[in-house]
């Protein structure tokens, strides 16, 4: 397989895991809170250990791990967090579990926008990591982060389609929404990889970029929606599971 293809395919798969993950909403409905919020824990885990390994490690690497890389990497990583802050203060959205709505004009929407738009947001940085990684000219970088949104996108998709069947919406249109809110991912990562092959100089940056703006994702949305619920315990263990997990595929696929 050439590495076009990979990287291909790299870009677009993780995105339509979230249908994967959204596949079991046709066969039942009865996944308990503390499962979810587990799994969703897990999910962050391999977000986590993907942005420290795929994204910032790498970012400094590139630098030339010296003092000014470092200091080019903290850049990045701060400057991709205060992106995604301003997205999330900018664009109306409710947030997938604890049903909080932010965002200018939220009230002019329909629910279900709110409830797409929110994803959009959570999905579009995974995306534009999974193409940065691709766009270093490291294959193996590339598809570690491209695993690991991949396997967090299946209990998100998951997550999705559940809140979507709570609100009463069919399991039909439910995984529909969810399968499309991963679609933008491809859309991320396409951009994410035409940035690095753009702009060569700056690929130190652009790879902290995405990780700061992963790190806010994983701090903003995720981990507090899974200790929201009563369940922080089991969610905490999930993140170290998933974390451990995300590490070691890391280490053989690097």
């Amino acid at each position: 397989m050439s590495s076009g293809l990979i990287i291909a395919l790299g870009c677009i798969l993780p995105g339509l895991a979230t249908g994967l993950g959204a596949l079991p909403i046709f066969f039942t409905r009865s996944v308990s809170q503390r499962t979810l919020d587990t799994l969703l824990g897990g999910a962050a885990g391999v977000m986590l250990a993907a942005t420290c390994f795929s994204l910032i490690m790498p970012s400094i690497d590139y630098g030339g791990g010296d003092v000014k890389a470092v200091l080019v990497t903290s850049a990045g990583i701060l400057g991709g967090a205060i992106l995604l802050d301003m997205i999330d203060k900018l664009a109306p959205h409710e947030h997938l579990l604890d049903k909080r709505i932010e965002g200018r004009d939220a009230k002019s929407l329909k629910k279900i926008w709110l409830f797409v738009i929110a994803i959009t947001i959570h999905n579009f940085p995974e995306g534009l990591a999974t193409g940065v990684g691709f766009g270093t000219d490291n294959l193996a970088n590339g598809m570690a982060m491209a695993l690991g949104i991949g396997l967090q996108n299946m209990p998100e998709g998951m997550a999705v389609a559940l809140a979507l069947v709570r609100e009463k919406y069919t399991p039909a249109y439910a995984f529909l929404i969810a399968l499309a809110t991963g679609l933008v991912e491809p859309v991320g990562a396409f951009m994410g990889f035409g940035l690095v092959q753009v702009f060569q100089p700056l690929v130190g940056f652009i790879l902290a970029l995405a990780g700061g703006a992963m790190l806010f994702v994983i701090s903003d949305e995720i981990i507090p929606e899974t200790h929201a619920n009563g369940y922080e315990r089991q969610a905490t263990y999930g993140i170290v599971v998933g974390f451990i997990i995300m590490m070691i595929l890391d280490i053989l696929l690097g």
